[in-house]
């Protein structure tokens, strides 16, 4: 491999010829040579919209001129587009403050400034890496920015779609399913009767308070700490500067980011994301169950419950033929429990630092944009390949509710607790109908019986 050689405030550092970076991310590469994650794309795309914004406040405020401001813009923009992807090399696992990732972003678009006026990479002409792309910034205000505006864009351009197509498809169901009775269950074992739209308008209900608490979360995701610098105080900034460059990334992403009154509540701490991943927790607690509900009420298909079918999608056996197995909300529940212990992670960054500055943001946002990308995809995939095909199996549903020993719940505003018991105690012991034991009790007549305990009435309230 070739080399060309750059200089940093340390000395000379050897640069792969190809490659935009410079020397501080030439040294970053060889002092943290640790796993294989790297920072994930969008805090450099996050990045790009930043530095866009920040020339173009600085221009406004009369830091910087027309000339450098073009030029870096269009190499921002580059950024933005994905053209610079491969000029950012260094470990996830770097130091806490993002440090490292900023000044990889300052280099490559330094240097692409250079490419594209004609200069020699490295020259750091017509601008500097520090003195002009990363000007009125700090790595521990930028990282902190950029981690804001991957995580809101990801959410309300990729996971939220998703989880309205999800309740969409639940409340479709529940419309499909409205008469349907069937057995409850509560401890596994038999309840009184609900409908099988019951059950998906539940599900529903669950996804409408988590998409709320989503929504919520995004109050404070979107109030950014940009123009604090170094520890929040905006050090080397201009009066203003933190409103304008708001208002650029703003028209740049389309969104209602704010600056935030405090910056170094942004910077030593990290609250937003602690509770953004509590909530993508709750939601995986969530489909967790969807998932766990599914493969029970489709499990059989002859000595299971076997209440719903779920569609056909692969074989799922080596050995025995014709099996298929519920895979896609086996899926759904792994990667739930994948984001439940991301947000562990999360916690423990969240806590972590000392003073005006949190070290673990690296580490909050690579679980925060991995745990949306999980639930994202996995919820999209059940929902296409799973939840869109259940078709219920009337005849197993009629079976179980005719044979439901529950039924007899209905007859506690009539007889009391005690005859009721003893009639549901009877027809099981004894291997018959709730309505043979009644009669054979004495405790009412075949038609009593009838008129009083009507499955569908149970689904609702029945008293007058």
């Amino acid at each position: 491999m070739d080399y060309r050689i750059e200089k940093d405030s340390l000395g000379e550092v050897k640069v792969p010829v190809d490659k935009l970076y410079g020397a501080q991310t030439a040294r970053a590469v060889e002092n943290f040579p640790i796993g294989e994650e790297k920072m994930p794309i969008e805090i450099i795309r996050a990045y790009g919209i930043l530095k866009k914004a920040a020339v173009l406040a600085n221009h406004e405020l009369e830091l910087i001129d027309i000339e450098k401001c073009e030029y870096i813009f269009e190499a921002a923009d580059q950024l933005i587009k994905g053209e610079l992807d491969q000029h950012f090399p260094i470990s996830l696992w770097q130091t806490g403050s993002g440090t490292q990732t900023n000044m990889n972003v300052n280099e490559v678009l330094a240097n692409k400034v250079s490419q594209l006026a004609g200069e020699k990479l490295g020259s750091k002409k017509p601008v500097h890496p520090n003195d002009d792309v990363n000007m009125s910034q700090s790595s521990n205000d930028t990282f902190p920015t950029a981690m804001a505006l991957a995580a809101v864009i990801k959410l309300e351009d990729f996971l939220l779609p998703i989880l309205a197509d999800l309740k969409n498809e639940l409340e479709k169901k529940s419309k499909q399913y409205k008469e349907l009775v069937k057995v409850g269950r509560t401890h596994l074992m038999d309840a009184t009767p609900i409908t099988l739209g019951q059950e998906f308008e539940t599900f529903a209900a669950q996804l409408t308070n988590i998409i709320e608490m989503i929504n919520d979360s995004l109050k404070y995701l979107k109030k950014l700490p940009i123009g604090g610098t170094a520890v929040g105080t905006g050090l080397n900034t201009k009066s203003n500067f933190d409103k304008v460059i708001v208002q650029y990334i703003n028209l740049e992403t389309d969104k209602d980011f704010v600056a935030a009154k405090n910056k170094s509540a942004g910077i030593a701490a990290h609250d937003s994301f602690v509770n953004l991943s509590g909530v993508l927790k709750t939601a995986a607690s969530f489909l967790m169950k969807l998932a766990n509900d599914t493969r029970w009420l489709s499990s059989g298909p002859r000595c299971g419950i076997g209440e719903i079918k779920i569609p056909k999608n692969e074989p799922g056996s080596s050995i025995m033929p014709g099996k298929v197995n519920p895979t896609q909300a086996e899926a759904l529940f792994q990667a739930s429990a994948q984001v439940m212990a991301n947000d562990t992670a999360v916690n423990i960054g969240g806590g972590s630092g000392n003073f005006q500055l949190n070290v673990a943001k690296p580490l909050i946002i690579y679980n925060i944009l991995q745990s949306i990308k999980l639930l994202g995809d996995s919820i999209a995939s059940y929902n296409k390949r799973c939840l869109s095909g259940i078709e219920a199996d009337r005849g197993q549903i009629a079976k179980y509710l005719e044979s439901s020993l529950m039924l007899v719940t209905a007859l506690n505003p009539v007889i009391g607790y005690d005859k009721s018991a003893e009639i549901a105690q009877k027809a099981f012991t004894e291997k018959m109908s709730l309505k043979e034991a009644a009669v054979e009790l004495g405790y009412l007549t075949a038609k009593e019986f009838e008129s009083y305990v009507d499955p569908k009435k149970m689904t609702e309230p029945n008293i007058d």
